[in-house]
């Protein structure tokens, strides 16, 4: 009880201190406010980019592979020339891996076609039309927020039916309900029988924003859109117990190179595309972002902390006299090093902590569609951050407190 008693009696003489000299006070956090700042804003602004970026990733579906003409490239030569000449996937092929593929759970086809005009009316806009398969929905989250998903009779039909997103039924059908209703496309009735939940913007639309797609049938859009040479995507989904998906990718090549008439020696004419690939490369950029991050804010905490340093030993000095007449009444060692210790870590919390309220109140800046949250994983960083300097700052300061002799302490002027 007693030690509790004189660490808190350490913690008051190290408030009072402070109190006391408050625009030295205020000086001397400036250092680690910046430092804390800078680390604590580019991890939040790193984080947030990272989870727009991972919730429009996860749009294009988890755990599969897209088997397309064209490999995504992320670094390195991108060898054009040569997958110019590779043949574009078909409805054949989809079919094929449809029937034979055993270690798929989904398997659909899709095509895109941009800056297509939908209009009702006098009620028009430009809209991304997707073509798809009934199996689409397994593969990719399609939230309905009126009406329902397409009917395996209207997809193997072709039938001219559509799902629209948010932001076409608000201009097609304003003020209405649009499920049953009609509209063009390319000169031909659809009839809406879904409308998906409004997604509003984001950072980052891979595979297109919702609120201004048309899903259709894939048929429906062959038909339309697929008189040249059509290339579409076929989406495959495995199962949770393939890890990697390294089983699924090697029954794929196998039926592609089978289907296609392929020779051992003959290289595959085809890619198999991976979602997390994105994903990995968009984590190296991030990366590098909390690298620089570290390097800025070392910087400034390093200021800061060599002002917190040379405000200690200010303090120690300035009160060498009063340790020494507090040894002389009974003060332990470990009575003095608390109070400069506190003192410094104080001053260095109460730096991190402004500099945490400056990067929330910034999150409330309109950055565009980037969503800024300060999460408390980063407040925590900041804090923890701010205690360590306060610790390596005070600590050679406070031992050579505790070592005065009393004797000359109280001698001192």
């Amino acid at each position: 009880m007693k030690f509790i008693r004189q660490t808190f009696e350490s913690f008051r003489f190290a408030w009072q201190a402070l109190k006391s000299n408050l625009t030295r006070t205020i000086l001397s956090l400036l250092g680690v406010t910046v430092g804390i700042f800078a680390i604590v804003a580019v991890f939040t602004i790193v984080d947030s980019l990272e989870r727009n970026i991972k919730e429009s990733l996860s749009a294009i579906g988890d755990k599969v592979l897209y088997v397309q003409k064209w490999p995504w490239g992320f670094g390195g030569e991108y060898q054009w020339w040569r997958y110019f000449q590779w043949p574009s996937p078909s409805y054949a092929e989809y079919k094929y891996l449809y029937d034979n593929l055993e270690m798929a759970s989904a398997v659909a086809v899709m095509d895109f076609r941009g800056g297509t005009t939908v209009k009702r009316g006098s009620n028009s806009m430009e809209a991304l039309i997707q073509g798809v398969s009934y199996e689409y929905n397994e593969i990719s989250d399609v939230p309905i927020a009126l009406g329902r998903y397409f009917s395996p009779i209207e997809t193997d039909g072709a039938r001219n039916v559509a799902i629209i997103g948010a932001e076409v039924a608000e201009t097609l059908f304003p003020n209405q309900d649009p499920i049953g209703k009609e509209f063009k496309l390319a000169g031909n009735r659809f009839v809406v029988v879904g409308q998906q939940v409004k997604k509003g913007e984001s950072l980052l639309d891979i595979g297109g924003n919702p609120d201004t797609k048309c899903l259709i049938p894939y048929g429906a859009f062959a038909k339309l859109f697929q008189s040249g040479r059509p290339d579409p995507d076929i989406v495959v989904k495995g199962y949770e117990t393939d890890e990697g998906l390294q089983e699924l990718e090697a029954e794929i090549v196998g039926l592609m190179r089978t289907r296609r008439g392929l020779k051992p020696r003959q290289e595959n004419n085809f890619s198999i595309n991976r979602p997390e690939a994105a994903a990995q490369a968009i984590a190296g950029i991030f990366s590098v972002l909390t690298v620089a991050g570290w390097v800025i804010g070392s910087f400034s905490i390093l200021v800061g902390g060599f002002g917190i340093a040379n405000i200690m030993f200010v303090s120690v000095k300035e009160r060498t006299n009063l340790i020494g007449i507090q040894k002389s009444l009974g003060a332990k060692n470990y009575f003095i090093l608390f109070q400069f210790l506190f003192e410094a870590v104080m001053l260095s919390l109460v730096g991190g902590l402004v500099g945490i309220l400056l990067v929330y109140l910034g999150s409330f800046i309109p950055l565009g569609t980037l969503d800024i949250r300060l999460s408390m994983g980063n407040i925590l960083l900041g804090l923890g951050v701010s205690s360590v300097i306060g610790i390596l700052s005070g600590i050679i300061p406070a031992l050579m407190a505790a070592r005065l002799d009393p004797v000359i302490a109280i001698r001192a002027k």
